[in-house]
């Protein structure tokens, strides 16, 4: 288990404190990573106890031609219930032709985990929807549109390291981060994605692949 918003290690509770722990963050929700990824995984984290609003697991369904399943987490614990869950996805770069992967977080507000993958400051990424929303430059919209959950949902582009895109959001009124290796992959967003929510309902015809580098320790 590893801290949400740092990836440093974690505390347990003890005698003299109730919550998780990070020495650079404070209290945190842990977040833990599945070693490996099968529909049985994906069924045990959907039945994982939840927070008062069940937190909704983004898969891109239809996958594209190539890509697969590689990887699945979440943060909470038995005590407070999943506060966030991450999907990542593999397949072949849109753009570049090269591998690329997908990391997509749907977490409740305070967590980090989004922030965390996406590279970008802070804890909750509000502020980076509102300076999108008044930049002058972006008055032609978002930079990418998906349906989430049946809905209509705009996604924009935050400033992220050199090496990943990331996109943040908002569904089911959780915040919800798409973040892609390499920067170019991005594009896959731009295919007319939709998502569904696997705590709804497992696809039973999901593929699934290799574990993804990113979800497991090199974001």
């Amino acid at each position: 288990m590893s801290c949400p918003r740092c990836a440093a290690q974690v505390r347990p509770p003890d005698l003299m404190h109730s919550d998780w722990r990070c020495d650079n963050c404070g209290d945190v929700y842990p977040f833990h990573v599945a070693e490996h990824i099968s529909s049985e995984i994906i069924d045990s984290v959907v039945r994982q106890p939840s927070a008062e609003r069940r937190v909704p697991l983004w898969c891109p369904w239809p996958l594209p031609p190539g890509w697969m399943v590689t990887g699945v987490g979440w943060a909470g614990d038995e005590r407070s219930g999943v506060r966030a869950t991450a999907l990542s996805c593999s397949g072949p770069d849109p753009l570049g032709g090269g591998p690329a992967d997908l990391v997509l977080i749907a977490e409740q507000p305070g967590v980090g985990l989004g922030t965390r993958f996406a590279g970008i400051p802070g804890i909750d990424p509000g502020y980076l929807i509102a300076e999108a929303l008044s930049d002058p430059s972006q008055h032609c919209g978002p930079h990418a549109k998906i349906k989430a959950g049946g809905h209509p949902t705009p996604l924009w582009c935050v400033k992220a390291p050199e090496d990943r895109s990331a996109y943040v959001s908002e569904a089911k009124g959780m915040w919800l981060y798409a973040v892609a290796w390499p920067a170019s992959a991005g594009y896959f967003l731009a295919e007319h994605v939709v998502l569904h929510d696997l705590s709804v309902e497992v696809v039973p015809e999901l593929v699934y692949g290799a574990p993804s580098p990113y979800l497991h320790g090199r974001a």
